[in-house]
Protein backbone atom coordinates (compact mmCIF):
# COMPACT_ATOMS: atom_id res chain seq x y z
CA UNK A 1 0.00 0.00 0.00
CA UNK A 2 1.21 3.36 -0.69
CA UNK A 3 1.76 6.73 1.23
CA UNK A 4 -1.55 7.80 -0.60
CA UNK A 5 -3.64 5.20 -0.22
CA UNK A 6 -2.63 4.35 3.68
CA UNK A 7 -3.66 7.96 4.00
CA UNK A 8 -7.15 8.26 2.56
CA UNK A 9 -7.82 5.63 4.97
CA UNK A 10 -7.79 7.87 7.69
CA UNK A 11 -6.22 6.61 10.82
CA UNK A 12 -6.16 7.92 13.71
CA UNK A 13 -3.44 10.40 14.82
CA UNK A 14 -1.07 9.04 17.18
CA UNK A 15 1.19 12.75 17.49
CA UNK A 16 -0.39 14.84 20.55
CA UNK A 17 -0.04 18.53 18.94
CA UNK A 18 -1.82 20.12 16.45
CA UNK A 19 -0.43 22.91 14.00
CA UNK A 20 -2.77 26.09 13.25
CA UNK A 21 -2.15 29.87 11.89
CA UNK A 22 -4.18 32.06 14.61
CA UNK A 23 -4.45 35.41 13.47
CA UNK A 24 -4.32 37.94 16.41
CA UNK A 25 -5.75 40.71 14.80
CA UNK A 26 -5.93 42.92 11.64
CA UNK A 27 -2.76 42.64 9.74
CA UNK A 28 -0.97 40.07 8.00
CA UNK A 29 1.66 40.45 10.85
CA UNK A 30 -0.80 38.88 13.33
CA UNK A 31 -0.91 35.64 11.50
CA UNK A 32 1.35 33.30 14.00
CA UNK A 33 4.05 33.97 15.46
CA UNK A 34 7.67 34.56 14.32
CA UNK A 35 5.97 33.90 10.86
CA UNK A 36 5.25 30.22 11.78
CA UNK A 37 2.24 28.29 12.76
CA UNK A 38 1.94 27.28 15.89
CA UNK A 39 1.53 23.90 17.94
CA UNK A 40 -1.44 23.64 20.42
CA UNK A 41 -2.28 19.99 22.30
CA UNK A 42 -4.62 17.76 20.01
CA UNK A 43 -7.93 18.81 20.30
CA UNK A 44 -10.19 16.30 22.41
CA UNK A 45 -13.42 15.26 21.11
CA UNK A 46 -16.68 13.79 22.86
CA UNK A 47 -19.23 11.51 22.25
CA UNK A 48 -21.30 13.91 19.58
CA UNK A 49 -18.20 15.57 18.08
CA UNK A 50 -15.89 14.33 14.98
CA UNK A 51 -12.39 14.27 14.90
CA UNK A 52 -11.61 15.68 10.86
CA UNK A 53 -8.07 16.22 9.35
CA UNK A 54 -8.01 19.00 6.91
CA UNK A 55 -6.88 17.45 3.64
CA UNK A 56 -6.92 20.59 1.40
CA UNK A 57 -7.53 24.33 2.17
CA UNK A 58 -8.33 27.05 -0.51
CA UNK A 59 -6.90 30.79 0.22
CA UNK A 60 -9.89 33.04 -0.38
CA UNK A 61 -9.63 36.83 -1.01
CA UNK A 62 -12.56 36.62 2.04
CA UNK A 63 -9.44 35.47 4.15
CA UNK A 64 -7.81 38.75 3.33
CA UNK A 65 -11.03 40.74 4.13
CA UNK A 66 -10.49 38.94 7.79
CA UNK A 67 -6.94 39.98 7.56
CA UNK A 68 -7.54 43.56 6.81
CA UNK A 69 -10.64 43.94 9.14
CA UNK A 70 -9.38 41.85 12.06
CA UNK A 71 -11.16 42.03 15.10
CA UNK A 72 -14.23 44.72 12.41
CA UNK A 73 -15.14 41.93 10.05
CA UNK A 74 -18.49 41.40 10.31
CA UNK A 75 -18.49 38.01 10.79
CA UNK A 76 -15.99 38.14 13.91
CA UNK A 77 -17.74 38.54 17.28
CA UNK A 78 -15.10 37.67 19.76
CA UNK A 79 -11.61 39.20 21.22
CA UNK A 80 -9.23 37.87 18.64
CA UNK A 81 -6.44 38.77 21.06
CA UNK A 82 -7.65 36.82 23.48
CA UNK A 83 -9.35 33.91 21.04
CA UNK A 84 -7.61 34.47 17.35
CA UNK A 85 -8.89 33.52 14.20
CA UNK A 86 -8.38 29.78 12.34
CA UNK A 87 -9.20 30.74 8.74
CA UNK A 88 -10.13 28.70 5.80
CA UNK A 89 -13.55 27.96 4.47
CA UNK A 90 -12.86 26.39 1.56
CA UNK A 91 -12.06 23.14 2.77
CA UNK A 92 -12.34 19.13 2.34
CA UNK A 93 -11.58 17.29 5.46
CA UNK A 94 -11.36 13.24 6.35
CA UNK A 95 -12.94 11.85 9.70
CA UNK A 96 -9.83 10.19 11.98
CA UNK A 97 -12.26 10.06 14.98
CA UNK A 98 -15.87 9.15 15.98
CA UNK A 99 -17.09 10.45 19.04
CA UNK A 100 -19.31 7.06 21.02
CA UNK A 101 -23.14 8.72 20.16
CA UNK A 102 -21.98 9.09 16.33
CA UNK A 103 -20.28 5.43 15.61
CA UNK A 104 -23.12 4.12 13.49
CA UNK A 105 -23.17 7.15 11.22
CA UNK A 106 -19.76 7.82 9.97
CA UNK A 107 -16.57 5.48 9.29
CA UNK A 108 -12.95 6.73 9.53
CA UNK A 109 -11.92 7.67 6.33
CA UNK A 110 -14.98 9.17 5.48
CA UNK A 111 -14.47 12.77 3.21
CA UNK A 112 -16.62 15.90 3.60
CA UNK A 113 -16.70 19.27 2.18
CA UNK A 114 -19.07 21.75 4.25
CA UNK A 115 -20.75 24.61 3.78
CA UNK A 116 -18.98 27.12 5.38
CA UNK A 117 -22.02 29.22 6.33
CA UNK A 118 -23.30 27.99 10.14
CA UNK A 119 -26.12 29.00 11.47
CA UNK A 120 -27.17 28.49 14.98
CA UNK A 121 -30.66 29.90 15.92
CA UNK A 122 -30.25 32.63 13.53
CA UNK A 123 -27.00 32.98 14.57
CA UNK A 124 -23.21 32.78 11.95
CA UNK A 125 -20.60 30.81 13.12
CA UNK A 126 -19.26 30.21 10.08
CA UNK A 127 -15.78 27.79 9.48
CA UNK A 128 -13.01 29.94 8.94
CA UNK A 129 -14.36 32.57 11.08
CA UNK A 130 -15.71 32.08 14.51
CA UNK A 131 -15.74 28.09 14.21
CA UNK A 132 -11.93 27.28 13.69
CA UNK A 133 -10.92 26.56 9.99
CA UNK A 134 -8.55 24.53 7.62
CA UNK A 135 -5.53 26.27 8.43
CA UNK A 136 -5.32 23.43 10.65
CA UNK A 137 -4.32 20.11 10.61
CA UNK A 138 -6.76 18.72 12.94
CA UNK A 139 -10.20 20.02 13.89
CA UNK A 140 -13.42 18.96 15.93
CA UNK A 141 -16.19 18.98 14.46
CA UNK A 142 -19.53 18.96 16.46
CA UNK A 143 -22.96 19.53 16.71
CA UNK A 144 -23.39 23.18 15.09
CA UNK A 145 -22.01 21.51 11.89
CA UNK A 146 -23.76 18.49 12.42
CA UNK A 147 -27.40 19.44 13.82
CA UNK A 148 -27.35 23.39 12.60
CA UNK A 149 -30.24 25.21 11.83
CA UNK A 150 -30.04 24.26 7.64
CA UNK A 151 -29.01 20.16 9.08
CA UNK A 152 -25.91 18.81 8.64
CA UNK A 153 -23.59 21.39 7.05
CA UNK A 154 -21.46 18.19 5.75
CA UNK A 155 -21.26 17.19 2.26
CA UNK A 156 -19.78 13.58 1.91
CA UNK A 157 -17.57 13.47 -1.22
CA UNK A 158 -16.77 10.00 -2.86
CA UNK A 159 -13.57 8.23 -2.47
CA UNK A 160 -12.21 8.63 -5.96
CA UNK A 161 -12.46 12.59 -5.24
CA UNK A 162 -9.09 14.84 -5.01
CA UNK A 163 -8.94 16.41 -2.05
CA UNK A 164 -8.08 19.96 -3.92
CA UNK A 165 -10.88 19.43 -6.51
CA UNK A 166 -13.69 18.95 -3.88
CA UNK A 167 -12.03 21.96 -1.31
CA UNK A 168 -12.61 24.45 -4.36
CA UNK A 169 -15.99 23.49 -4.83
CA UNK A 170 -16.62 26.22 -2.16
CA UNK A 171 -15.85 29.03 -4.26
CA UNK A 172 -16.98 27.00 -7.63
CA UNK A 173 -20.48 26.82 -5.51
CA UNK A 174 -20.65 30.39 -5.25
CA UNK A 175 -19.69 31.03 -9.09
CA UNK A 176 -22.36 28.69 -10.26
CA UNK A 177 -24.64 29.94 -7.88
CA UNK A 178 -25.00 33.63 -9.67
CA UNK A 179 -26.49 31.91 -12.02
CA UNK A 180 -29.56 30.15 -10.30
CA UNK A 181 -30.45 33.73 -8.63
CA UNK A 182 -34.14 33.95 -8.64
CA UNK A 183 -36.52 36.90 -8.02
CA UNK A 184 -40.29 37.41 -6.90
CA UNK A 185 -42.35 38.79 -9.81
CA UNK A 186 -45.06 40.66 -7.39
CA UNK A 187 -44.85 42.68 -4.09
CA UNK A 188 -43.66 40.49 -1.18
CA UNK A 189 -46.92 38.87 -0.01
CA UNK A 190 -46.91 39.19 3.53
CA UNK A 191 -44.27 42.23 3.55
CA UNK A 192 -44.16 45.91 3.79
CA UNK A 193 -44.92 47.53 0.46
CA UNK A 194 -43.92 51.84 0.70
CA UNK A 195 -45.87 54.09 -2.66
CA UNK A 196 -44.67 57.00 -3.16
CA UNK A 197 -46.56 59.92 -5.16
CA UNK A 198 -47.42 62.42 -6.61
CA UNK A 199 -49.60 60.74 -9.19
CA UNK A 200 -49.81 63.51 -11.44
CA UNK A 201 -52.05 63.61 -14.16
CA UNK A 202 -51.79 59.44 -14.71
CA UNK A 203 -54.00 56.78 -13.26
CA UNK A 204 -51.87 53.43 -12.17
CA UNK A 205 -53.60 50.11 -11.43
CA UNK A 206 -51.64 46.96 -9.75
CA UNK A 207 -53.27 43.69 -11.63
CA UNK A 208 -51.34 41.18 -9.13
CA UNK A 209 -49.63 41.14 -6.28
CA UNK A 210 -52.46 42.95 -4.24
CA UNK A 211 -55.66 40.81 -4.13
CA UNK A 212 -56.53 37.92 -2.01
CA UNK A 213 -54.52 35.64 -3.28
CA UNK A 214 -51.06 37.44 -2.55
CA UNK A 215 -50.72 40.91 -1.08
CA UNK A 216 -48.30 42.53 1.51
CA UNK A 217 -49.64 42.53 5.19
CA UNK A 218 -48.40 46.27 5.62
CA UNK A 219 -48.20 49.84 2.89
CA UNK A 220 -47.01 52.76 3.75
CA UNK A 221 -48.33 55.80 1.20
CA UNK A 222 -46.40 59.06 0.44
CA UNK A 223 -48.01 61.59 -1.14
CA UNK A 224 -51.14 59.03 -2.93
CA UNK A 225 -53.87 61.73 -3.02
CA UNK A 226 -54.75 60.59 -6.20
CA UNK A 227 -56.92 58.12 -7.96
CA UNK A 228 -54.76 55.15 -7.62
CA UNK A 229 -53.93 56.14 -3.90
CA UNK A 230 -58.13 55.57 -3.46
CA UNK A 231 -57.98 52.52 -4.81
CA UNK A 232 -55.43 51.41 -2.92
CA UNK A 233 -56.70 52.53 0.51
CA UNK A 234 -60.09 50.51 -0.23
CA UNK A 235 -58.48 47.94 -1.41
CA UNK A 236 -56.21 47.50 2.17
CA UNK A 237 -59.16 47.88 4.14
CA UNK A 238 -60.97 44.91 2.41
CA UNK A 239 -57.85 42.85 2.90
CA UNK A 240 -57.23 43.78 6.50
CA UNK A 241 -53.72 45.14 5.22
CA UNK A 242 -52.28 47.87 7.33
CA UNK A 243 -52.62 51.21 6.28
CA UNK A 244 -49.67 54.27 7.44
CA UNK A 245 -50.08 57.71 6.03
CA UNK A 246 -46.66 60.15 6.07
CA UNK A 247 -47.14 63.25 3.66
CA UNK A 248 -42.75 63.64 3.50
CA UNK A 249 -39.91 61.24 2.87
CA UNK A 250 -38.46 62.74 6.07
CA UNK A 251 -40.63 61.20 8.03
CA UNK A 252 -40.53 57.87 6.90
CA UNK A 253 -37.91 57.13 9.49
CA UNK A 254 -40.79 56.81 11.71
CA UNK A 255 -42.84 54.72 10.18
CA UNK A 256 -39.83 52.82 8.15
CA UNK A 257 -37.87 51.80 11.06
CA UNK A 258 -34.70 49.35 10.73
CA UNK A 259 -36.53 46.40 12.07
CA UNK A 260 -39.25 46.79 9.85
CA UNK A 261 -37.61 47.72 6.34
CA UNK A 262 -40.21 47.84 3.14
CA UNK A 263 -39.27 45.08 0.92
CA UNK A 264 -41.12 47.10 -2.47
CA UNK A 265 -40.67 50.84 -2.89
CA UNK A 266 -42.49 51.56 -5.32
CA UNK A 267 -41.89 55.18 -7.13
CA UNK A 268 -43.88 57.29 -9.46
CA UNK A 269 -42.44 59.23 -11.97
CA UNK A 270 -39.62 59.71 -9.85
CA UNK A 271 -36.26 62.17 -9.48
CA UNK A 272 -32.57 60.82 -9.46
CA UNK A 273 -32.75 62.67 -5.74
CA UNK A 274 -35.79 60.76 -4.80
CA UNK A 275 -34.65 57.44 -5.81
CA UNK A 276 -31.36 58.61 -3.89
CA UNK A 277 -33.24 59.73 -1.04
CA UNK A 278 -35.63 56.47 -0.32
CA UNK A 279 -33.09 53.82 -0.98
CA UNK A 280 -31.78 53.35 2.51
CA UNK A 281 -35.43 52.01 3.64
CA UNK A 282 -35.29 49.46 1.20
CA UNK A 283 -34.96 45.51 3.31
CA UNK A 284 -33.02 42.77 2.11
CA UNK A 285 -33.82 40.85 -1.34
CA UNK A 286 -35.98 44.86 -1.74
CA UNK A 287 -37.09 45.47 -5.56
CA UNK A 288 -36.95 49.16 -6.40
CA UNK A 289 -39.77 49.96 -9.00
CA UNK A 290 -39.37 52.85 -11.04
CA UNK A 291 -43.21 53.37 -12.96
CA UNK A 292 -42.26 56.52 -14.88
CA UNK A 293 -42.41 57.74 -18.96
CA UNK A 294 -40.32 60.53 -18.06
CA UNK A 295 -36.38 60.26 -17.90
CA UNK A 296 -34.25 60.59 -15.34
CA UNK A 297 -31.89 63.54 -15.56
CA UNK A 298 -28.92 62.57 -14.39
CA UNK A 299 -27.55 59.06 -13.16
CA UNK A 300 -28.06 57.62 -10.13
CA UNK A 301 -25.71 56.99 -6.97
CA UNK A 302 -27.02 53.39 -6.64
CA UNK A 303 -25.44 51.62 -3.52
CA UNK A 304 -24.03 48.99 -5.35
CA UNK A 305 -22.71 46.93 -2.69
CA UNK A 306 -26.37 46.40 -1.21
CA UNK A 307 -27.40 45.43 -4.75
CA UNK A 308 -24.58 42.64 -3.91
CA UNK A 309 -24.95 41.56 -0.74
CA UNK A 310 -28.64 42.64 -0.04
CA UNK A 311 -30.30 40.99 -3.31
CA UNK A 312 -31.25 44.51 -3.79
CA UNK A 313 -32.72 45.03 -7.73
CA UNK A 314 -34.44 47.92 -9.96
CA UNK A 315 -36.69 47.73 -12.03
CA UNK A 316 -38.87 49.53 -14.08
CA UNK A 317 -41.18 50.85 -17.22
CA UNK A 318 -43.46 53.14 -18.92
CA UNK A 319 -46.51 50.68 -18.02
CA UNK A 320 -49.14 52.19 -15.64
CA UNK A 321 -50.30 48.48 -14.62
CA UNK A 322 -47.12 48.12 -11.65
CA UNK A 323 -48.34 44.19 -12.05
CA UNK A 324 -46.72 44.36 -15.50
CA UNK A 325 -43.52 45.99 -14.51
CA UNK A 326 -43.10 43.30 -11.89
CA UNK A 327 -43.23 40.99 -14.59
CA UNK A 328 -40.43 41.95 -16.12
CA UNK A 329 -38.21 41.31 -13.36
CA UNK A 330 -35.24 38.94 -14.83
CA UNK A 331 -36.15 35.76 -16.17
CA UNK A 332 -32.63 34.90 -16.30
CA UNK A 333 -29.53 35.19 -14.08
CA UNK A 334 -28.09 32.56 -16.53
CA UNK A 335 -25.97 33.72 -19.56
CA UNK A 336 -27.69 34.55 -22.62
CA UNK A 337 -27.51 31.18 -25.05
CA UNK A 338 -25.46 32.72 -28.54
CA UNK A 339 -25.05 35.93 -26.54
CA UNK A 340 -22.57 37.96 -25.86
CA UNK A 341 -20.62 38.44 -22.31
CA UNK A 342 -18.44 40.30 -21.21
CA UNK A 343 -16.08 39.23 -17.70
CA UNK A 344 -14.39 42.76 -16.14
CA UNK A 345 -11.81 42.04 -14.33
CA UNK A 346 -11.45 37.83 -15.06
CA UNK A 347 -7.63 37.71 -15.02
CA UNK A 348 -7.98 36.88 -11.39
CA UNK A 349 -9.15 33.21 -9.57
CA UNK A 350 -12.75 34.09 -9.58
CA UNK A 351 -12.76 35.46 -12.63
CA UNK A 352 -11.54 32.12 -14.10
CA UNK A 353 -14.14 30.05 -12.75
CA UNK A 354 -16.47 32.25 -14.57
CA UNK A 355 -14.87 32.43 -17.77
CA UNK A 356 -14.87 28.28 -17.66
CA UNK A 357 -18.02 27.89 -17.02
CA UNK A 358 -19.05 30.08 -19.46
CA UNK A 359 -17.12 28.08 -22.23
CA UNK A 360 -18.23 24.66 -20.93
CA UNK A 361 -22.04 25.66 -20.45
CA UNK A 362 -24.31 23.46 -22.60
CA UNK A 363 -26.19 27.09 -23.62
CA UNK A 364 -22.85 28.91 -23.65
CA UNK A 365 -22.73 32.40 -25.34
CA UNK A 366 -21.25 33.07 -29.07
CA UNK A 367 -18.76 35.63 -27.91
CA UNK A 368 -16.58 36.41 -24.71
CA UNK A 369 -14.92 39.36 -23.75
CA UNK A 370 -12.75 38.75 -20.94
CA UNK A 371 -10.93 42.09 -19.19
CA UNK A 372 -7.89 42.57 -17.00
CA UNK A 373 -5.16 45.35 -16.53
CA UNK A 374 -2.73 42.49 -16.11
CA UNK A 375 -1.58 41.33 -19.41
CA UNK A 376 0.51 38.47 -17.72
CA UNK A 377 -3.17 37.65 -16.46
CA UNK A 378 -4.75 37.90 -20.32
CA UNK A 379 -1.88 36.41 -21.41
CA UNK A 380 -2.84 33.11 -19.03
CA UNK A 381 -6.73 33.29 -19.78
CA UNK A 382 -5.73 32.78 -23.59
CA UNK A 383 -3.36 29.75 -23.32
CA UNK A 384 -5.77 28.53 -21.12
CA UNK A 385 -9.03 28.81 -22.74
CA UNK A 386 -8.88 30.30 -26.29
CA UNK A 387 -8.36 27.21 -27.89
CA UNK A 388 -10.93 25.62 -26.33
CA UNK A 389 -13.38 28.55 -26.65
CA UNK A 390 -12.32 28.31 -30.67
CA UNK A 391 -13.17 24.58 -30.63
CA UNK A 392 -16.79 25.09 -29.67
CA UNK A 393 -17.48 28.48 -31.67
CA UNK A 394 -17.14 30.84 -29.14
CA UNK A 395 -15.27 34.44 -30.31
CA UNK A 396 -12.91 34.66 -27.40
CA UNK A 397 -11.35 37.86 -26.92
CA UNK A 398 -9.19 39.22 -24.19
CA UNK A 399 -8.66 42.89 -23.71
CA UNK A 400 -6.09 45.25 -21.39
CA UNK A 401 -8.28 48.76 -20.75
CA UNK A 402 -5.16 50.03 -19.50
CA UNK A 403 -3.80 49.86 -23.51
CA UNK A 404 -6.49 52.68 -24.32
CA UNK A 405 -5.98 52.63 -27.97
CA UNK A 406 -5.76 49.00 -28.62
CA UNK A 407 -8.83 48.32 -25.81
CA UNK A 408 -11.10 51.44 -27.79
CA UNK A 409 -10.41 49.91 -31.09
CA UNK A 410 -11.75 46.36 -30.22
CA UNK A 411 -14.46 47.30 -28.02
CA UNK A 412 -15.91 49.39 -30.74
CA UNK A 413 -17.23 46.12 -32.03
CA UNK A 414 -19.63 46.14 -29.04
CA UNK A 415 -20.88 49.83 -29.37
CA UNK A 416 -23.95 50.01 -30.89
CA UNK A 417 -25.67 46.34 -29.79
CA UNK A 418 -23.82 46.01 -26.44
CA UNK A 419 -23.39 43.00 -24.25
CA UNK A 420 -26.52 40.37 -23.33
CA UNK A 421 -24.27 39.89 -20.08
CA UNK A 422 -22.09 41.46 -17.89
CA UNK A 423 -20.04 39.74 -15.00
CA UNK A 424 -18.10 41.72 -12.75
CA UNK A 425 -15.62 40.48 -10.91
CA UNK A 426 -13.70 44.28 -10.14
CA UNK A 427 -14.74 45.79 -6.96
CA UNK A 428 -14.28 49.53 -8.14
CA UNK A 429 -17.54 51.26 -8.23
CA UNK A 430 -16.16 53.91 -11.02
CA UNK A 431 -15.41 50.48 -13.31
CA UNK A 432 -19.00 49.15 -12.53
CA UNK A 433 -20.34 52.37 -13.64
CA UNK A 434 -18.36 52.74 -17.11
CA UNK A 435 -19.21 48.96 -17.38
CA UNK A 436 -23.39 49.38 -17.02
CA UNK A 437 -23.59 51.65 -20.09
CA UNK A 438 -22.38 48.34 -21.80
CA UNK A 439 -25.31 46.96 -21.50
CA UNK A 440 -27.92 45.87 -24.32
CA UNK A 441 -31.38 46.05 -24.48
CA UNK A 442 -32.75 43.24 -22.07
CA UNK A 443 -29.17 42.55 -21.01
CA UNK A 444 -28.36 41.87 -17.37
CA UNK A 445 -24.99 42.86 -15.09
CA UNK A 446 -24.56 40.88 -12.35
CA UNK A 447 -22.02 42.71 -9.40
CA UNK A 448 -20.02 39.21 -8.31
CA UNK A 449 -17.25 41.14 -6.91
CA UNK A 450 -17.91 41.88 -3.44
CA UNK A 451 -18.33 45.89 -2.75
CA UNK A 452 -18.52 47.12 0.51
CA UNK A 453 -22.43 48.13 1.77
CA UNK A 454 -22.47 51.88 0.80
CA UNK A 455 -20.20 51.93 -1.70
CA UNK A 456 -21.98 53.67 -4.65
CA UNK A 457 -21.73 53.90 -8.63
CA UNK A 458 -23.32 56.39 -10.83
CA UNK A 459 -25.87 54.15 -12.97
CA UNK A 460 -28.11 55.77 -15.58
CA UNK A 461 -31.28 53.86 -14.48
CA UNK A 462 -32.93 55.39 -17.88
CA UNK A 463 -32.06 52.05 -19.29
CA UNK A 464 -33.64 50.22 -16.37
CA UNK A 465 -36.68 52.09 -17.31
CA UNK A 466 -36.91 52.32 -21.27
CA UNK A 467 -34.30 49.34 -22.12
CA UNK A 468 -35.34 46.64 -19.98
CA UNK A 469 -31.53 46.10 -18.35
CA UNK A 470 -30.96 44.70 -14.90
CA UNK A 471 -28.44 44.97 -12.59
CA UNK A 472 -28.37 42.33 -9.83
CA UNK A 473 -25.85 40.95 -7.53
CA UNK A 474 -24.46 37.91 -5.58
CA UNK A 475 -22.95 36.55 -2.36
CA UNK A 476 -21.94 33.22 -1.23
CA UNK A 477 -23.97 29.88 -1.81
CA UNK A 478 -26.27 27.42 -0.05
CA UNK A 479 -25.88 23.59 0.80
CA UNK A 480 -27.89 23.11 -2.54
CA UNK A 481 -25.33 24.96 -4.49
CA UNK A 482 -22.75 23.19 -3.38
CA UNK A 483 -24.26 19.71 -4.00
CA UNK A 484 -25.10 20.51 -7.29
CA UNK A 485 -21.49 21.75 -7.68
CA UNK A 486 -20.28 18.64 -6.72
CA UNK A 487 -22.23 16.35 -8.62
CA UNK A 488 -20.89 18.39 -11.76
CA UNK A 489 -17.25 18.02 -10.59
CA UNK A 490 -17.35 13.99 -9.79
CA UNK A 491 -18.93 13.64 -12.90
CA UNK A 492 -16.53 14.91 -14.79
CA UNK A 493 -18.62 17.84 -16.14
CA UNK A 494 -16.69 20.40 -14.92
CA UNK A 495 -13.06 20.63 -13.71
CA UNK A 496 -12.47 22.47 -10.23
CA UNK A 497 -8.83 21.59 -10.50
CA UNK A 498 -8.03 23.55 -13.75
CA UNK A 499 -8.51 26.62 -11.16
CA UNK A 500 -5.20 25.38 -9.05
CA UNK A 501 -2.49 27.74 -9.70
CA UNK A 502 -0.20 27.18 -6.44
CA UNK A 503 0.21 24.73 -3.98
CA UNK A 504 1.99 23.96 -0.40
CA UNK A 505 2.16 22.68 2.85
CA UNK A 506 0.34 24.40 5.94
CA UNK A 507 3.82 26.11 6.20
CA UNK A 508 3.60 27.91 3.58
CA UNK A 509 -0.21 29.61 4.19
CA UNK A 510 0.91 33.00 4.93
CA UNK A 511 3.18 33.74 1.93
CA UNK A 512 -0.05 32.07 0.04
CA UNK A 513 -2.07 34.67 1.63
CA UNK A 514 0.50 37.16 0.83
CA UNK A 515 0.14 36.52 -2.93
CA UNK A 516 -3.34 36.21 -2.83
CA UNK A 517 -3.24 40.22 -1.71
CA UNK A 518 -0.55 40.79 -4.41
CA UNK A 519 -2.70 38.68 -7.22
CA UNK A 520 0.55 36.73 -7.96
CA UNK A 521 -0.81 34.21 -9.33
CA UNK A 522 -3.77 34.01 -12.02
CA UNK A 523 -5.79 31.12 -10.02
CA UNK A 524 -6.26 29.35 -6.73
CA UNK A 525 -3.80 28.46 -4.04
CA UNK A 526 -4.63 25.18 -2.38
CA UNK A 527 -3.14 24.51 0.90
CA UNK A 528 -2.92 20.87 2.04
CA UNK A 529 -2.39 21.17 6.03
CA UNK A 530 -0.95 17.81 6.43
CA UNK A 531 2.12 17.21 3.70
CA UNK A 532 5.38 17.41 4.86
CA UNK A 533 6.99 21.03 4.55
CA UNK A 534 6.91 22.64 0.96
CA UNK A 535 7.45 26.40 -0.33
CA UNK A 536 4.62 27.62 -2.13
CA UNK A 537 4.80 27.00 -5.78
CA UNK A 538 3.40 27.46 -8.86
CA UNK A 539 1.88 24.56 -10.54
CA UNK A 540 3.85 25.37 -13.41
CA UNK A 541 7.30 25.25 -11.49
CA UNK A 542 6.69 21.94 -10.27
CA UNK A 543 8.77 20.93 -12.95
CA UNK A 544 11.79 21.31 -11.05
CA UNK A 545 10.90 21.07 -7.38
CA UNK A 546 8.59 17.80 -7.76
CA UNK A 547 9.40 16.47 -11.21
CA UNK A 548 7.35 13.85 -10.47
CA UNK A 549 4.23 15.25 -9.22
CA UNK A 550 4.70 17.81 -12.25
CA UNK A 551 4.54 14.46 -15.03
CA UNK A 552 1.34 13.84 -13.73
CA UNK A 553 -0.27 17.14 -14.75
CA UNK A 554 -2.82 16.90 -17.04
CA UNK A 555 -1.74 18.39 -20.53
CA UNK A 556 1.29 19.63 -18.85
CA UNK A 557 -0.05 22.14 -17.14
CA UNK A 558 -3.45 21.38 -14.92
CA UNK A 559 -3.37 19.96 -11.52
CA UNK A 560 -4.77 16.35 -11.41
CA UNK A 561 -5.81 13.61 -8.71
CA UNK A 562 -2.73 12.00 -9.88
CA UNK A 563 -0.56 15.19 -9.56
CA UNK A 564 -2.47 15.08 -6.07
CA UNK A 565 -1.51 10.96 -5.39
CA UNK A 566 2.12 11.67 -6.56
CA UNK A 567 2.50 15.19 -4.13
CA UNK A 568 0.84 12.57 -1.08
CA UNK A 569 3.66 9.89 -1.91
CA UNK A 570 6.55 11.84 -2.19
CA UNK A 571 5.51 14.37 1.18
CA UNK A 572 2.65 12.11 2.48
CA UNK A 573 3.19 11.24 6.08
Amino acid sequence: MNTYDAYRMGKKPTQKTNLLWPLYGAGLENLGKKNQPIEVPMPEYGPDELLVRHDACGLCFSDIKIIRLGQNHPRIYRDMQKEPVVMGHEVCMTIVGIGENLKNQYDPGDTFILQADIFIDGIGYAYGYEIQGGLSKYNVVDQRILNGDHGNYLIPVHSTTGYAEAALVEPWACVIAAYYLQYRSQLKAGGTAWFIGPENDRTFTISSGFDKDSHPDRIVLTKMDGAFGRWLRKQAKVLGIQIVETDEISTAEDNIPAENLADDIILLDPSADLIEQVSPFLAYKGIFTLATEKELTRPVNLDIGRVHYNRWIVIGGKDTDIGNIYRHVPVRSSLKSDGKAFFVGSGGPMGRMHVQHAIESTNRPKTIVCSDISEERLDDLRESYAEEAKEKGIAFICVNPTRKEEYEKEMAHFKSDGFDDIIMLAPIPAVISDAAGWLAEHGVMNIFAGVARGATAEIDLNDTIFRDTRIIGHSASTIENMITMLNEVESGNLSSNRSVAAIGSLEAAKDGLQALEDAVYPGKVVIFPNIKPLPLTAVKDLKSVLPDVHSKLKNGREWSKSAEEALFNILGK
